[in-house]
């Protein structure tokens, strides 16, 4: 098997790709996950719209050919990069989750749209800064050419050097406590069946 986007699927055991294929298979018998099976995978409804389309965009950056559902590889390819992933592999994936429109580029609207959307599901607590004032703040550090886009490179340079900006990211790539927080934002009409401690014992399954 050969890396795909900077994964470290090659450094996987044997053991552990068989208990990965079959949860996977348990959970989705059709071996393609679609956003909706992703969500529900996760135990995430009801979603408020900054948290929603946070999760749409992941799972976007998930489905590494675009095809609409996220397969068994790209499943494992994902994993792999939470778990084991180099920094560089991860600062990579963050620039695809950043860079929404997907033009190679990340503006002021994409990364203000992700810090809120980080904001909103983390909470505010703690932050004495706007979003828009952070995101301000971010571009005058590391747009090193100052043409109000940051490309790859100074991407990667930047977070490299700005702490706070990595401590953003890090909870961008946090998928247990955005589930968690996500999971404990959901609308009040939304029923209790699905609980906590069913997530919990799902991240032990897989992560472990």
């Amino acid at each position: 098997m050969g890396n795909s986007s900077g994964s470290t699927v090659d450094d996987l055991q044997a053991v552990e790709m068989h208990l990965w294929y079959k949860k996977f298979m348990t959970e989705c018998p059709s071996g393609q996950l679609t956003l909706h099976e992703f969500k529900q995978f996760f135990g995430l409804r009801g979603l408020d719209p900054e948290a929603n389309a946070y999760i749409e965009q992941m799972f976007r950056t998930f489905d590494m050919n675009k095809d609409g559902y996220i397969d068994f590889m790209e499943y494992v390819a994902a994993l792999s990069l939470v778990m084991r992933g180099k920094m560089e592999h991860k600062l990579r994936w963050y620039f695809k989750l950043y860079d929404v429109d997907g033009n190679g580029c990340i503006d002021r609207h994409e990364l203000l749209n992700i810090i809120k959307a980080i904001r909103a599901i983390n909470g505010n607590e703690g932050q004495d800064t706007t979003a828009e004032d952070f995101t301000n703040r971010v571009f005058d550090r590391i747009d090193i050419n100052g043409d109000g886009e940051l490309s790859l490179e100074e991407f990667v340079a930047g977070a490299r050097s700005d702490e706070d900006f990595m401590e953003v990211m890090m909870k961008s790539l946090d998928l247990s406590h955005i589930v968690a927080m996500i999971h404990n934002r959901r609308h009040p009409e939304q029923s209790e069946e699905t609980s906590s401690s069913v997530i919990t014992v799902y991240f032990m399954s897989v992560f472990m």
